[in-house]
């Protein structure tokens, strides 16, 4: 099966769906509504991989191409890629972590150093141990020190070079999308705001192997279609 196979038949079935009057039951149905923009035009893929310097994953191209620019998808919906006066971008709640001049260089598979990391939640300051008539503020003041530390350990921009956020699933929780790098063409889901030093992590199906674009977003419709069109809850 080519890419642009996979992908027939796909906008109608979404449409299908959120046509059901159960619809609304599907997570992240009334951030998406079921909608999904219109896809792009044959060349504009191409206008898009000249600026970034680098093509596609092949599945989510031809995604673009026949299903949509984005819109219904996985969580709150895949996020819309469009071509304003400022040229191409990504929107979406986060969308302003991806940074689109270093798309081309290789989306890094290790994270921060897991040492440095527990070391530094060590010292994260704990409100109780500040007492007296300025521990309130002494707190503050080494909360947002500890806060510079932590966001330069675990927000450096180095850490998401070669990948887009494609996707919001409420509370910060995010999913990326990489685009260079041996983890091309994968979803990877961010748990960076748990503050726990839970990183980037490859998301991966059931038997445990990593979940492409087009398995990320097919597996989404399929389990929304059994759980509307065939009352199955499923997974």
């Amino acid at each position: 099966m080519t890419e642009q196979q996979m992908w027939a038949g796909v906008r109608e079935r979404v449409a299908a769906v959120g046509a059901h009057p159960q619809s609304a039951e599907v997570f992240g149905a009334h951030g998406h509504g079921f909608r999904l923009e219109e896809p792009l035009t044959a060349a504009e893929p191409a206008d898009l991989e000249a600026k970034i310097g680098i093509r596609l994953p092949e599945d989510y191209r031809q995604f673009l191409l026949t299903v949509g620019a984005g819109g219904a998808g996985p969580a709150y919906g895949v996020f819309p890629l469009r071509r304003t006066g400022a040229g191409w971008r990504w929107e979406g709640d986060g969308a302003d972590l991806t940074d689109l001049s270093r798309l081309a260089e290789p989306f890094p598979v290790h994270g921060p150093d897991a040492a440095a990391v527990r070391a530094l939640l060590d010292e994260r300051p704990e409100e109780e141990d500040f007492d007296g008539p300025d521990g309130l503020e002494e707190f503050d003041a080494r909360m947002e020190a500890w806060d510079e530390r932590w966001a330069e350990l675990m927000w450096n921009p180095d850490r998401t070079v070669g990948a887009v956020v494609i996707c919001h699933r409420g509370c910060a929780l995010r999913e990326w999308l990489v685009l260079s790098g041996p983890e091309r063409g994968r979803i990877w889901a961010d748990h960076r705001v748990d503050e726990d030093g839970t990183d980037l992590v490859p998301r991966l199906d059931a038997s445990g192997e990593p979940l492409t674009f087009a398995r990320w977003y097919l597996d989404w419709l399929e389990a929304a279609e059994r759980l509307v069109l065939v009352g199955d809850a499923g997974d």
